[in-house]
């Protein structure tokens, strides 16, 4: 087993204290998702979803790496591992994984609301008047409802390269992210970590029913250890 691929959700995150962003009612911290998560909310509203999103960014920085984050850090030292995260957060760069892929973007960035390729490092709030080097607003870098996922090509051919792929903390509910494990070879073994797996277990499939920070590295330990 050569090449390691980890799909992360929602779930590893809220492990440090993130919350999760959609509740079970569909409400993203009170907000309905149409409100803060779409180009039609920002364009109706664009102080509520950059406030919303500065309040995200504030958590963020105030938050660390759990024991799962860790674990998959210590995961690359003996495999090639590929990251493949619906996360918005940094927390698997700052425990030390150095191929992270964001499906959906990074609260820690920010970009124009005319180039999506013009990208900035952002750690403080990001206000209606902030402009990028062209005059045009800032928004954050994160991939709405309703556009489209620009790294969703890299993740599928990464997914496709996998001895191995596991998944930790999510419901295999959001597409296309959830699409991905259709792109594994053949019988690879899979990993489901979480608490309330959403997949059963077949030939090759292993489903872990724990959360990811007891789940992850007793995994990572019997990878290593094989």
């Amino acid at each position: 087993m050569q090449n390691i691929v980890v799909l992360t959700g929602a779930g590893i995150s809220a492990e440090s204290g993130l919350k999760t962003f959609r509740d079970a009612n569909g409400l993203w911290e009170g907000h309905d998702v149409m409100e803060v998560a779409t180009p039609q909310g920002f364009q109706k509203n664009p102080e509520l979803v950059l406030e919303f999103y500065n309040q995200r960014r504030r958590q963020l920085l105030t938050v660390e790496p759990n024991a799962a984050h860790l674990a998959l850090a210590e995961l690359e030292t003996h495999f090639n591992v590929d990251i493949v995260t619906q996360n918005v957060d940094d927390l698997h760069e700052r425990a030390g994984s150095s191929n992270v892929l964001h499906l959906h973007g990074e609260l820690l960035k920010a970009r124009s609301i005319h180039a999506e390729n013009e990208i900035y490092d952002c750690r403080k709030d990001i206000l209606l008047g902030d402009t990028c080097a062209n005059g045009h607003q800032l928004r954050p870098h994160i991939v709405w409802f309703g556009e489209a996922v620009p790294l969703l090509e890299n993740a599928i051919a990464i997914t496709k390269k996998a001895d191995c792929l596991i998944i930790i903390g999510t419901s295999m509910q959001v597409y296309p992210a959830a699409s991905l494990i259709d792109y594994t070879q053949p019988d690879i073994p899979i990993f489901f970590i979480d608490p309330k797996p959403a997949l059963t277990g077949n030939h090759h499939l292993t489903v872990i029913s724990k959360n990811a920070v007891e789940g992850v590295p007793t995994l990572v330990a019997s990878l290593i250890d094989r």
